[in-house]
């Protein structure tokens, strides 16, 4: 059979040929084909699932062999570097030079949408606040100590306007060391008795705060016991007034003050020594103007004139000492409004109240000794707080209960003066009367 096209074979080939037995003197032109180069295909593993898809290789450029990119302009061989090409000069899509710039060999997203960002962030500012906030009331509305029990309380007389506080700083050594003890000059004595007492009335004409001296001549009422619950009548029998938180707490000095003054009162507020000298050092101290230097050596005060900070131990004997003073008692009642109303109004600045590694502590040293009534609520507390502050603020009237005389070394009231004072306080008008 013949290998030759068109029936051509050895014997029969024309003389078109070249070499042995051709009679043309140029060679025969050479016929070209691109080489492609098609990449292999990955070997599958052994082990490969049965219908799995084989693993795919990304696709190599082919390789030309003679001949190189100037075979057929037409050829596809399939493979596309990524490369966008078309009317925009380059570009690629969608970008006049803005949006969707190759940036990198990456195209950019749409601007971050800050109006967004900034509500989204502010919305959870304001959660994490208001948790903030909710525990630390329940963390402090939990620790408060309702003990006093007003309801035990008999013949009360009617409520005026605004809100009445009894606010009472008792001697008890309760949770003190042997070493406090001896450090704050507070003496051992077993029990607790009043050391000093004071009415703060909260209203619209702003606050009035009343010291009622301790050694106040005033009648024990018929009264029931806040333990037993038994009667006691009245006998007419007249002492000092912090002999009625003696005999029978909290519940028989409320009955008493309200008894011998016609006002009632709304709540109770109570801090023994301990807690007095913890909150002053928890706040970093109290500042106080000391217009005359004085020194007690029952109370361990020895202070000199001018202005001072006042830590812990020094608040309790500034507070404390009444045997230097010729107004005894009197004098001593002046110095705690001083010096409570200083406290207020400088415990409740941003520096403390924004500070938690300030206000905590200051809080768990007050709540931790504080005693109240059972009707107290935080909010209750910290309106008689803000109201102490307003005090020395200018809004406020500071004052002694007025005073005749004395009988016995116990200080009598001037009857007309408290009488014309109460009225003023149930009507919640501006107090007029002064004091001792």
């Amino acid at each position: 059979m013949s290998d030759w096209p068109d029936g051509r074979t050895d014997d029969n080939r024309s003389g078109n040929r070249y070499g042995q037995g051709s009679d043309n003197d140029r060679p025969e032109s050479a016929r070209v084909m691109r080489h492609v180069q098609r990449p292999s295909v990955p070997p599958q593993p052994r082990n490969a699932p049965r219908g799995a898809a084989p693993r795919q290789r990304r696709p190599e450029p082919p390789q030309y062999g003679p001949g190189g990119n100037g075979g057929d302009a037409t050829y596809d061989s399939g493979y596309n570097t990524g490369q966008v090409y078309g009317g925009n000069n380059g570009r690629r899509a969608g970008g006049n030079g803005g949006d969707g710039r190759n940036d990198g060999g990456r195209v950019q997203g749409p601007p971050p949408d800050w109006r967004r960002r900034i509500k989204i962030g502010s919305l959870a500012l304001v959660v994490v606040v208001l948790a903030v906030s909710i525990g630390t009331y329940f963390w402090a509305d939990s620790k408060l100590k309702r003990e006093v029990d007003l309801s035990k309380v008999i013949e009360r007389p009617e409520g005026g306007d605004g809100t009445n506080y009894l606010i009472v700083g008792s001697d008890s050594r309760e949770g003190m060391t042997a070493e406090d003890k001896k450090k704050l000059h507070t003496g051992s004595a077993e029990g607790k008795r009043t050391d000093s007492m004071m009415i703060l009335h909260d209203g619209s004409n702003g606050p009035t705060l009343i010291s009622l001296p301790r050694d106040s001549n005033v009648e024990i009422p018929s009264f029931k016991g806040s333990e037993s619950g038994k009667l006691y009548q009245g006998r007419g029998r007249f002492t000092k007034l912090n002999a009625a938180y003696a005999m029978d707490g909290p519940e028989l000095l409320v009955r008493t003050v309200e008894f011998n003054t016609g006002l009632r009162i709304d709540h109770y507020v109570e801090i023994g020594f301990g807690g007095f000298a913890k909150i002053v050092d928890a706040i970093g101290g109290v500042e106080l103007d000391i217009p005359k230097a004085f020194k007690d050596k029952k109370s361990g005060a020895d202070f000199q004139a001018g202005k001072q900070t006042l830590n812990g131990e020094q608040s309790l004997a500034f507070v404390r000492t009444r045997y230097a003073f010729a107004g005894s008692d009197l004098d001593r009642t002046k110095n705690q409004q001083k010096f409570l109303a200083a406290l207020a109004s400088q415990t409740a600045t941003p520096s403390t109240i924004l500070n938690p590694f300030k206000l905590y502590p200051t809080m768990g040293a007050g709540l931790d000794t504080l005693i109240v009534d059972k009707d107290m609520s935080l909010w209750s507390l910290s309106q008689m707080f803000f109201a102490m502050k307003g005090v020395t603020g200018g809004d406020g009237t500071s004052m002694n209960m007025p005073i005749s005389g004395s009988v016995g070394g116990n200080l009598v009231w001037d009857k007309a003066k408290v009488k014309q004072l109460v009225e003023q306080l149930k009507n919640d008008e501006k107090v007029t009367v002064t004091g001792n």
